[in-house]
């Protein structure tokens, strides 16, 4: 149930951090490129969160 929530912040990140690209020689990412991108890379992601949403409920129930 998170993978679009982490898919898209993946997205946005890898956007970002396409913008500045250009500043370390590097071409710019593009909208469509770094969605592409997102997509196998909010698995992982989304994985991560999970674990971490879990980890934080199992402190809030002790």
């Amino acid at each position: 149930m998170l993978y679009p929530f982490a898919a898209a912040a993946v997205a946005i990140n890898l956007f970002m951090l396409g913008l500045m690209g250009p500043a370390v020689g590097l071409p710019a990412l593009s909208p469509i490129l770094s969605l592409a991108l997102s997509l196998p890379l909010g698995v992982p992601a989304s994985w991560l969160a999970a674990r971490w949403l879990r980890h934080l409920l199992d402190e809030a129930g002790r």
